[in-house]
């Protein structure tokens, strides 16, 4: 497949290397849903704008191929080139961060500095950061192992630096990717072996940084009251979430059909981004948000349990990265979707694969690729290990055949 098998999959009679078939299922179905339901939902917020029906789609579809392109180029790179660059990729990552409040490179859109302004287009650094974060985490995991496990000082290096990557989202501020930031961190840190109680104690400084920064602005307080009842103020602070919910209630079972939603047309506001799923349980009911739902379970199931068995057979750096980025994609599918349920206050996270939008979808391709790199040489080591168990009993076969062979010559002569 993609035609790895001569250059990288085997060598001569060696382990063969193959991609997670289920994974890669689940993947390219949530990418081709996301591309049926940008179309549908993005038509008429382009068409309110006068800037061509389908300017959302092509700009999905631009950025899904670039996106496809570094993918494959992720899945032909091998783990231990991406391993020796973790710090660095770091450093650049920090900086990256940085550089949104520098004038003129830095853009300010709704009154947040998230955005790098490249001519060409605009980048939105905290995506990348998400994957490198990953990277330098599960090499850290790796090269620290034993004392991640034993001693609670193992702890301090991914947490300051969790913590510094979260100060600057803070500033910007971003505070739903601040808060997935370090939801993965503690997740990857607890998965590579370290005790719940020193994590939680690690973490406890930042609970109230995290709920001082909930609570010092007053669109966010909004937003935390707006979620506790929305129909209170319904035509301002909880109007997107009550136009989500109408959405969903309308869509049942199976849904109004696709293309036929009404919340759509200027009432739900960013029905082509954050709001994609209210849309897509407009048009497609109950069945299709299960539908959604079981996509990204199986893909973190499998990003999971291949990540356990790389950890088994030694390929720890690529089974900390499958963790990594698994969490990455399975907490922010989590929280989009609590969003638009209302299960959750309204952050500004897109649903990964699904949702219009340049730097997330281009980003999100990255890890896809990754991880199926990842599941890749997990697989290769464990042939390795199958063929290494298998040999043993070839060569008593080989043996008894030889020894049989002189009998039967014996015999004859």
């Amino acid at each position: 497949m993609f035609g790895f098998g001569s250059s990288q999959a085997i060598k001569r009679h060696g382990p063969r290397g193959s991609f997670d078939l289920p994974l890669l299922v689940a993947l390219v179905g949530l990418a081709s849903m996301g591309v049926v339901m940008v179309t549908s939902s993005s038509i008429a917020v382009a068409d309110s704008q006068h800037i061509g029906a389908f300017y959302y789609l092509k700009k999905h579809l631009f950025y899904l191929a670039l996106g496809l392109l570094l993918a494959g180029a992720a899945m032909r790179t091998e783990l231990k080139q991406v391993e020796k660059y973790a710090f660095p990729l770091l450093i650049f990552g920090v900086a990256m961060l940085l550089a949104v409040f520098v004038p003129h490179l830095g853009m300010r859109i709704n009154g947040a500095r998230r955005w790098l302004n490249l001519i060409v287009l605009s980048f939105q650094p905290v995506e990348a950061v998400k994957l490198i974060l990953v990277v330098y985490v599960a090499s850290f995991l790796v090269r620290h192992r034993e004392s991640v496990e034993t001693k609670f000082w193992g702890l301090l290096r991914p947490i300051i630096v969790a913590g510094a990557i979260v100060l600057l989202l803070l500033v910007q501020p971003d505070f739903g990717s601040a808060t997935l930031v370090i939801a993965v961190t503690i997740g990857m840190v607890w998965l590579g072996g370290a005790r719940p109680l020193y994590l939680f104690l690690m973490g406890l400084p930042l609970m109230p940084l995290l709920a001082i920064a909930a609570t010092s602005e007053s669109y966010r307080m909004k937003r935390l009251t707006s979620f506790m009842d929305p129909w209170k103020d319904p035509f301002n602070d909880g109007f997107q979430l009550t136009q989500s919910l109408m959405a969903i209630g309308r869509g049942e079972w199976t849904g109004v059909g696709l293309g036929s939603s009404v919340l759509k047309l200027s009432y739900l506001p960013e029905a082509h981004t954050d709001f994609i799923l209210a849309v897509i349980g407009e048009e497609l009911g109950l069945a299709g948000i299960l539908l959604v739902v079981g996509l990204f379970a199986l893909a973190v199931w499998r990003g999971l349990h291949l990540g356990l068995k790389g950890v088994e057979v030694g390929q720890r750096f690529a089974g900390y990265v499958a963790f990594g980025i698994s969490l990455m994609l399975g907490l922010q599918a989590m929280v989009s979707i609590g969003v638009n349920l209302g299960a959750l206050p309204t952050k500004g996270l897109t649903l990964p694969l699904i949702s219009s939008g340049g730097s997330s979808v281009l980003l999100t391709c990255a890890m896809a690729g990754v991880l199926l790199r990842a599941t890749f040489e997990i697989n290769r080591a464990l042939d390795a290990r199958q063929m290494a168990t298998r040999m043993p009993a070839v060569a008593v076969a080989d043996a008894n055949a030889a020894v049989a062979t002189r009998e039967r010559e014996a015999v004859a002569a």
